[in-house]
């Protein structure tokens, strides 16, 4: 297994769409916290409260989730669109230990990145906007919180990647089911809606980033709702990897 983690690790670091999504990823979230707090902190009402600031901070994940989930959805594809996906199962004939591998180094990869990522954001942010006051923990559980769900993201980028093979339409459907769709669930009428809303996708997987008082969820429950949806994504990738060519 060892060996099957080490030749993953190489393909992700060698591969030039790696770096540069990660770059972006990066320069999303402290680009927008720059942006943001900037056109904030001179409000008459004077610097935001500790805990808008470090919200306002983060108002770049709506955009790095995507670049997460594309650096997941080509992990995988990439290699389907070039054939080198026969060379991989040529080399690895158990593709379940060649995708739990894949799975392992970009959750490592993701998680160290998707760290860095926030807490360049909020650090930057709360720079420019000075609050009166920054409690420490609040800090630390925006970072955590910033890091699960970017890393989230780019699962369930890589899990749809697994499941449809093809670049182009595993990114639309990223797109629909992280960005469009919970957008649409929000507008459905009645308390049917509100929980179809509430427990769908990254509606429910953002709470862990900033807890919303109107939700039924807390933040952690929110964050395994939004799990389920990643999980589901994978298993069916998985499944369907073991019974097609490749």
């Amino acid at each position: 297994m060892i060996d099957i983690l080490r030749s993953e690790w190489t393909k992700i670091r060698s591969v030039r769409s790696t770096v540069w999504t990660l770059a972006v990823t990066v320069a999303l979230m402290t680009g927008m916290s720059v942006l943001i707090s900037a056109a904030t902190k001179n409000n008459p009402g004077g610097p935001p409260a500790a805990d808008e600031a470090i919200i306002m901070s983060l108002t770049g994940i709506m955009f790095a989730q995507l670049a997460m989930a594309t650096l997941g959805v080509l992990v995988i594809s990439s290699e389907y669109r070039t054939g080198g996906i026969r060379t991989s199962l040529m080399a690895v004939p158990k593709r379940m230990s060649l995708l739990t591998s894949k799975i392992v180094i970009f959750t490592t990869t993701s998680l160290i990145v998707s760290a860095v990522a926030a807490a360049a954001a909020i650090g930057v942010g709360l720079a420019i906007s000075q609050p009166p006051s920054v409690e420490m923990g609040d800090v630390a559980r925006a970072v955590l919180g910033s890091t699960l769900y970017l890393t989230a993201c780019g699962v369930f980028g890589l899990g749809l990647g697994t499941l449809v093979r093809h670049t182009p339409g595993a990114l639309v459907s990223a797109i629909a089911l992280m960005l469009v769709l919970p957008q649409v669930a929000n507008q459905l009428p009645g308390q049917w809606g509100k929980t179809v809303a509430e427990y769908f996708t990254t509606n429910a997987g953002l709470l862990i980033v900033a807890e919303q008082g109107q939700s039924s969820l807390g933040p952690w429950s929110g964050f395994g709702v939004y799990l389920v949806w990643v999980a589901v994504a994978m298993i069916a990738g998985a499944v369907l990897m073991q019974r097609r060519d490749a």
